[in-house]
C-alpha cells in the first residue's frame, strides 16, 4: 500500500535525531512514476478522503487533528487547500496561528489552541501551530530559553491528552529546499497579484535560515512520539507534497476502521407516505 510506504519513510521515529540538510525536498522515491501518472491518484485520494470525512462525522466518536508546519512559502496554504478541497467544510475547521494578539499572551500558551481542537467527529487543521511558541520563539529570542524549554513537555502532555480522548495526530513538516524558497519569495515579487503574500520580514526569517532548521530538528527529535508522529514531507514539487499528505491522512482514517452508525430500527419497515 503506498499509504503504509509514505507512512513509514515519512515519518519521525520518536527520539530520531534529523538532520533536515540530509533530507531530500523533491521525492522520497516511493511513487516510481511522473506527475501526470500520479495526478489521477491523487484525484481518487481526495475523493476518498472526502468519503472518510463524512463517515467520521458521522460516527462522531474520534476526532482528526493535523498540524501543518514549514518555512515560509513553504507551501501549507495550498496543501491544505487542495487536499482537502473535496471534503464537507461542516466537518473540517482550519485554523491559521499568527503572532498572538495582547489577550492571548495573557494567557497560557495553549490556551488559543486548545480553544480550536477537534470535537468529535470533527477534522482540525492547524496553519502554523502551538509549535511557533517553541520555533518562533526561541530563533527570534521572544522569550529566554527556560521558558521555551518546558514547552517540549507541555506540548507532548496537552498532545497526550487529545490521543486519550480519541483524537488522532499527524503533524506535517513541508520540506522545502532554501532554493526553492528563494523561487518563490522572487515569485511573489515578480507576480502584483502575489505581492500581497510577500512581506519584508520574511528576508529577515530567510537570513535565519540555520537557526530555523536547527530548531525544527530539535523538535522533531524530542516532540514526535507514536501516538502523536512528525512526517517531514518533500515540499520543492507541490504535486508531490499534496500526494505524500493525501496518502498518510488517508492511510491514518483508514487504521481507524471508521462505520457509519447502526440504527435501532428495522428500514424495511419503515413507510413514507
Amino acid at each position: 500500500m503506498l499509504g503504509e510506504k509514505f507512512t513509514q519513510r515519512c515519518k519521525v521515529a520518536p527520539g530520531q535525531s534529523v538532520r533536515l540538510d540530509d533530507l531530500n525536498t523533491t521525492t522520497l522515491g516511493v511513487l516510481g512514476m511522473p506527475e501526470e501518472e500520479a495526478l489521477p491518484i491523487f484525484q481518487e485520494l481526495r475523493s476518498k478522503l472526502a468519503n472518510q470525512q463524512r463517515v467520521l462525522f458521522a460516527e462522531g466518536k474520534r476526532k482528526l487533528l493535523i498540524v501543518m508546519q514549514a518555512m515560509d512559502t513553504g507551501g501549507k496554504d495550498g496543501c491544505v487547500r487542495k487536499v482537502f478541497s473535496r471534503v464537507d467544510p461542516q466537518g473540517v475547521q482550519v485554523t491559521p496561528f499568527k503572532a498572538p494578539s495582547a489577550r492571548e499572551l495573557s494567557h497560557d500558551f495553549l490556551w488559543r489552541v486548545h480553544k480550536v481542537v477537534p470535537a468529535k467527529g470533527e477534522i482540525a487543521v492547524f496553519n502554523r501551530s502551538h509549535y511557533e511558541d517553541i520555533i518562533a520563539v526561541r530563533v527570534k529570542n521572544l522569550a529566554p530559553q527556560d521558558v521555551w524549554e518546558k514547552r517540549y513537555k507541555h506540548i507532548i502532555d496537552f498532545e497526550q491528552m487529545l490521543v486519550d480522548e480519541g483524537t488522532t495526530v499527524l503533524k506535517f513538516f513541508l520540506h522545502i529546499s532554501k532554493d526553492e524558497q528563494k523561487r518563490r519569495l522572487q515569485s511573489r515579487l515578480d507576480r502584483p497579484e502575489k505581492h500581497w503574500k510577500f512581506f519584508p520580514e520574511d528576508l529577515a526569517d530567510r537570513a535565519r535560515w540555520d537557526d530555523f532548521q536547527t530548531a525544527y530538528e530539535d523538535v522533531f527529535a524530542r516532540t514526535s512520539t507514536e501516538q502523536a508522529p512528525w512526517f517531514i514531507i518533500p515540499a520543492d514539487y507541490k504535486w508531490y507534497r499534496d500526494m505524500a499528505v493525501s496518502q498518510i491522512v488517508t492511510h491514518a482514517l483508514d487504521q481507524l476502521g471508521l462505520e457509519y452508525p447502526k440504527v435501532t430500527w428495522n428500514p424495511s419497515e419503515i413507510v413514507v407516505e
